[in-house]
């Protein structure tokens, strides 16, 4: 039996997920959790878009079919891999042609239940920008580089706050350091479904405390409806001095790869001025990791200050701290923001 379903009902039903469309266009972004079994290979899809559009509907519908014949066995052998109780959800780019001809393929074959995603993928990406948009009572964590945020945000996480971590789901730290050993950023695609998957998991009637991040966090981009709830919340700016700051960096990055802590001083190359890379760069041979990172901090200090003051309305509530212990500044900064929420 095949039954049509909104993506609103899809996602919240624990079946697997089947998308049918090419391998770029699920690496380009899919919903989380989702196994690719792929009607056309990137190249057999080009070309039955090519005929689609320089010679008939009819020729392309052809090629499709001689394309996938050969492979139905398999798609019914994988499908069955996947979803082994007899249940799943299908979908493609906009719920065509497709996900139909895959969900009869496995009605026909023994599933006792196919879900085909009204409007497909694209139906599921315009939900996910939509919620993104929905108003939500957030708490942003701000403070300079090396304050710990992302730690004090786990360690409220384990005091039974709702976090949602951004720079974990972007692979990325937001500097020109923020790269390194995170591993490969997903496209902003595919961040933006991650993100909701987030966000979905919470209740959104209470407070999410969420770090404080520029539009773009490495390449990817933070959606705008969401980035300009963040823009609007008060912050909350822990104040640490930059020598427990540097401390902090230095045990972060310093048993890191020298040559990407290189790449990345000589990122900043322009804003720090050649006599500072010089410095920095020498101190790094030496593996003095904590006055390379006092010498970062004068860009980046400087840096977040004019990001503060280019923002509009701007609401600011200092907590000053004496260290980077994460866990006890997670208890200051709950009592502190209590009277706020």
């Amino acid at each position: 039996m095949i039954q049509e379903i909104i993506t609103e009902a899809a996602l919240k039903l624990s079946i697997p997920i089947i998308d049918v469309r090419s391998p770029s266009e699920f690496a380009q972004g899919h919903i989380p959790h989702a196994k690719n079994i792929s009607l056309f290979s990137d190249e057999e899809r080009a070309t039955v878009g090519t005929l689609y559009t320089q010679v008939s509907r009819e020729a392309a519908i052809s090629k499709g079919y001689e394309f996938v014949s050969p492979k139905l066995d398999n798609f019914i052998y994988e499908a069955k891999n996947l979803a082994t109780e007899g249940e799943v959800i299908v979908h493609c780019w906009r719920g065509g042609m497709r996900s139909e001809s895959f969900a009869k393929l496995l009605a026909d074959n023994g599933f006792t239940k196919v879900y085909r995603i009204t409007g497909g993928y694209k139906a599921y990406r315009k939900h996910v920008l939509d919620q993104l948009g929905t108003p939500t009572q957030l708490i942003v964590l701000g403070g300079y580089t090396g304050s710990g945020k992302t730690y004090i945000l786990k360690a409220l996480q384990e005091l039974g706050k709702q976090v949602i971590d951004l720079e974990g789901l972007a692979h990325h730290k937001g500097s020109a350091f923020g790269g390194i050993g995170m591993g490969t950023q997903p496209s902003v695609e595919q961040f933006e479904n991650e993100l909701h998957l987030q966000w979905s998991k919470l209740n959104i009637e209470k407070p999410i405390w969420i770090e404080d991040e520029s539009h773009g966090i490495g390449s990817v981009k933070i959606p705008m409806p969401f980035f300009s709830q963040m823009r609007a919340a008060r912050v909350f700016f822990v104040d640490i001095p930059k020598e427990e700051r540097a401390r902090h960096l230095a045990t972060e990055y310093g048993n890191k790869n020298n040559k990407h802590i290189a790449e990345s001083i000589h990122r900043i190359a322009k804003r720090l001025g050649g006599l500072n890379v010089r410095n920095a760069l020498a101190l790094l041979d030496e593996e003095k990791y904590e006055e390379v990172a006092k010498i970062a901090l004068y860009y980046y200090d400087k840096s977040y200050i004019n990001g503060m003051n280019n923002r509009k309305d701007l609401k600011v509530t200092t907590i000053k701290l004496p260290s980077t212990n994460h866990r006890q500044n997670a208890r200051v900064v709950e009592k502190q923001i209590e009277a706020y929420v």
